[in-house]
């Protein structure tokens, strides 16, 4: 007879942490937890633990980033793991090698995970199938499929501020059809219980068919979308990513889309208001906005690196499935 699995082996990870479609709320309950404790960790005067002394962690960024990378890097280092990162402008991509090939290369040396960023969706996934070895592989953001690790430092944010996330009302504001952002953050929402996502702008930046495809409500009239709810989410205009002229203007889209203090009147008097970064103050978000009240845009960056952390422990500690 087999012995019962153990509440942390029912609740572990998958080897591969690639979105959030498919998790299950223990799951991410589970990285919560641990990245509540490291929470408290990174405000303590020493900063590391042991927890993957001997284990190696690659960066492999085959896309331009500052935060994500270094938040992954410092979560790395943090927990006392071999880190080391590669920017595909200085990697042998540009010597001819292909993404994969690099890839492979680098399973060689026998890293315990590697973090992945890249522009076209799916990427982390061929790799995380074309490994053969224990390694794990983790999505940094590709295209504008998913990015999971921001979707849960925002939950986390969110649970700091308000609690569960159960019966909340929450408006993703601007670009969402070009946002892997936006795609995780649904999928985490209601999977945690929010009681009603809001998607708010333009015809041209909202995915078609959303309601039906991502099961929220569509407001095109951002004063009528963000009447009453309890957070709200600004969104960066994704400009790589978008072909044509999707807006009139940058002014003209702040007239109608963007956050100052009058819009933010017409939420919950408690609102949070969050962005992931980087921001595009006066395009998507007015300064008194940004560095006001009600803002927790900050908070989300120290969140972010817990969250690394918790990721990174329990995949190259050895707790995935």
């Amino acid at each position: 007879m087999n012995a019962p699995a153990s509440p942390a082996a029912a609740d572990a990870l998958p080897r591969h942490f690639l979105g959030l479609e498919d998790v299950s709320a223990a799951t991410i309950n589970r990285i919560l937890e641990e990245a509540t404790r490291f929470r408290h960790l990174v405000e303590q005067p020493d900063k590391k633990t042991d927890t993957l002394k001997g284990r190696t962690v690659i960066n492999l960024f085959f896309e331009s980033s500052t935060r994500t990378r270094t938040s992954f890097e410092l979560a790395g280092k943090r927990l006392s793991a071999d880190v080391i990162n590669i920017n595909a402008s200085a990697s042998a991509t540009q010597k001819g090698e292909t993404w994969m090939d690099t890839v492979r290369t680098l399973e060689a040396m026998t890293p315990d995970a590697l973090v992945i960023r890249h522009a076209e969706s799916g990427a982390p996934h061929l790799a995380a199938g074309a490994l053969t070895s224990h390694c794990s592989v983790i999505n940094a953001g590709d295209g504008a499929h998913e990015h999971p690790t921001q979707a849960l430092l925002d939950i986390l944010t969110i649970q700091l501020h308000k609690g569960p996330i159960q019966g909340l009302r929450v408006a993703i504001v601007g670009d969402t059809a070009h946002s892997r952002v936006a795609r995780s953050q649904i999928h985490a929402l209601h999977t945690m219980g929010a009681d009603e996502v809001r998607l708010i702008g333009p015809k041209t930046l909202i995915p078609a068919a959303a309601e039906e495809a991502l099961g929220v409500r569509v407001f095109h009239d951002a004063d009528a979308g963000l009447e009453g709810v309890d957070v709200i989410i600004m969104l960066r205009m994704q400009m790589e990513r978008i072909r044509g002229a999707a807006v009139p203007s940058q002014r003209e889209y702040f007239r109608l889309y963007g956050l100052d203090r009058r819009r933010v009147g017409r939420a919950a008097d408690d609102v949070l208001v969050m962005h992931p970064g980087p921001m595009n103050r006066g395009v998507e978000i007015a300064s008194e906005v940004a560095d006001g009240p009600y803002s927790v845009i900050l908070p989300q960056v120290t969140n972010g690196l817990a969250i690394r952390m918790a990721v990174l422990k329990l995949l190259a500690g050895g707790e995935s499935a």
